[in-house]
């Protein structure tokens, strides 16, 4: 680690260090995430030399060092982010309005953290993510752009494609901590959103963006060698072939795993992966990566990913397939065949078309009425009903029949009180029953609203748009996430309190009374 300028890199040293271990595994902080975003007051290098001769010191007085007293001797905690805004509001849009210059960031200057420092604004979620992130800001800029505010989604989108210049895919969010992992590809909707209003130049970076994530997710080794749909044969081996984020199916068809190459604890949660961790006998390397695979895909932590529900310890996640995941690449592959031309676009295309028989031949079901996950290991889709089902119908890739049975499924089993339940399981993660969020309140509308059933995507619309409305009456406050089947009750689970601003919530809200008002 160097002693000169610093760079978001010699975070990832620091984070091995024995002085970052021992700060988390001490619980200093009741979130990990507060020391894993620390600012040094001087560059890391000198930060863990000091460290190691305070070590050497307190050794011989048969002593151990005073962590508290030490981090405050060299670090500055980061500051949660407000939940309002100062004045008065007349109402959710009129809090919204304010907040956004609550969460916005100017271009950053890089200082000794472990933030991958962007050169334009951006929005923020809130509360404790205090940098921009991945899948959560397409949903905001839905909100921006419905406000006037469509310039800071271009700065948005613009940065997303730095960012993935700079790192190799487009990070969780712009922390170190996240470089190796990314969240569900929405750099082709965010794309397809704003094209109209993009310059040429703007329109060439994003495309060519475009262009290097979709190797990140085909790529099968770390050499860059790539898989391609559309070289695909009708038949093939017998079993799943798994290779970084991709799955060989027995077709010969390619879909798509979440997936992470780092086999250790998360810095942002590290006492948390080492106690969870400690429950279980077999490969601790393995559940880490099923645990860094589960945050890749917004999901963390839910159901989806579990062998046994209501136990975090049997997590599987890079051995399931996700519906999600490869109908948002179906998408991907779709803007890149028409944002090129010639054999290049046909490539493109017939991928797509592979991916999009895979998807209804390997992960729906007619029995059981939708789209589910598929664990590839036994060859057999997850029992999880879960709102996933709807990014098909939301990319347009289902037929009506199809269509009309997720809709049936959607309706019967996770349309609740407040909106539509993240799964039908009710378990202590967050991303099961009973909660509701809003980037799954967005697929279910817009993707029923896609296949004719309007009425009741206006029903989810209202559903939640009054839980929301409910709680700010009583709060003043909008959240990341919210309880849909008793929606006067607070959401909980998962590994931190519920997170208040929020940005993605704000944006489904703004785009949901665009619709609602016509």
């Amino acid at each position: 680690m160097s002693s000169s300028t610093h760079n978001w890199r010699d975070s990832l040293s620091f984070f091995e260090s024995d002085l970052f271990k021992k700060v988390q595994l001490a619980q200093l902080f009741p979130d990990s995430k507060t020391f894993a975003d620390a600012i040094g007051k001087t560059d890391l290098y000198s930060v863990l030399l000091a460290y190691e001769n305070a070590c050497k010191e307190a050794e011989k007085q048969a002593d151990t060092v005073d962590l508290k007293a030490f981090v405050a001797m060299y670090f500055d905690m980061p500051e949660m982010i407000s939940a309002t805004p100062e004045g008065e509001f007349d109402s959710v849009a009129d809090y919204i309005e304010k907040m956004w210059k609550v969460l916005t960031r100017t271009p950053d200057t890089q200082q000794r953290d472990s933030l991958i420092a962007l050169t334009r604004p951006y929005i923020v979620p809130g509360g404790r993510f205090r940098e921009i992130y991945y899948w959560d800001s397409y949903f905001t800029a839905l909100g921006l752009i419905d406000a006037g505010h469509t310039d800071m989604a271009i700065n948005m989108l613009v940065n997303f494609v730095d960012i993935l210049n700079e790192v190799g895919c487009i990070p969780n969010g712009n922390r170190a901590y996240y470089h190796s992992r990314s969240q569900p590809p929405i750099l082709a909707l965010f794309f397809t959103l704003l094209k109209d209003e993009l310059n040429e130049q703007q329109k060439e970076y994003v495309i060519d963006g475009l262009k290097k994530e979709y190797q990140f997710w085909m790529r099968k080794t770390d050499d860059g060698e790539t898989l391609a749909n559309s070289d695909a044969n009708i038949i093939g081996n017998d079993k799943s072939k798994a290779q970084l984020r991709t799955v060989t199916m027995p077709c010969g068809a390619i879909l798509n795993r979440f997936f992470d190459t780092e086999p250790t604890p998360r810095p942002e949660s590290y006492r948390e992966d080492i106690e969870t961790a400690e429950r279980i006998g077999a490969d601790k390397t393995q559940f880490y990566q099923h645990v860094r695979a589960a945050c890749e895909s917004g999901w963390d932590f839910s159901s989806r990913w579990l062998a046994n529900a209501n136990a975090l310890e049997t997590i599987r996640t890079t051995e399931i397939i996700p519906v999600d995941l490869n109908a948002l690449l179906v998408t991907l592959e779709q803007t890149l065949a028409d944002a090129t031309s010639g054999a290049e676009a046909m490539r493109y295309e017939a991928a797509a078309k592979v991916r999009i028989e895979a998807i209804n031949t390997y992960l729906f079901s007619k029995e059981k009425s939708g789209y589910f996950d598929y664990h590839y290991p036994s060859q057999k889709q997850t029992p999880v009903v879960s709102a996933a089902m709807c990014v098909p119908l939301f990319v347009g890739i289902a037929n009506q029949e199809q269509a009309n049975q997720v809709c049936s499924t959607v309706i019967n089993k996770l349309l609740k009180k407040g909106g539509v339940v993240t799964t039908s399981n009710s378990t202590p993660q967050q991303w099961d029953s009973p909660n509701g969020w809003a980037p799954l309140q967005l697929f279910a509308v817009e993707g029923l609203r896609k296949y004719g059933f309007a009425q009741h995507a206006e029903t989810i619309m209202q559903r939640f748009c009054k839980t929301i409305e409910g709680h700010f009456a009583s709060s003043g406050v909008l959240l990341e996430k919210y309880n849909v089947c008793e929606p006067e009750m607070k959401a909980g689970g998962g590994e931190y309190d519920v997170q208040l601003g929020f940005g993605w919530t704000n944006g489904v809200y703004t785009r949901f009374q665009t619709y609602l008002n016509r």
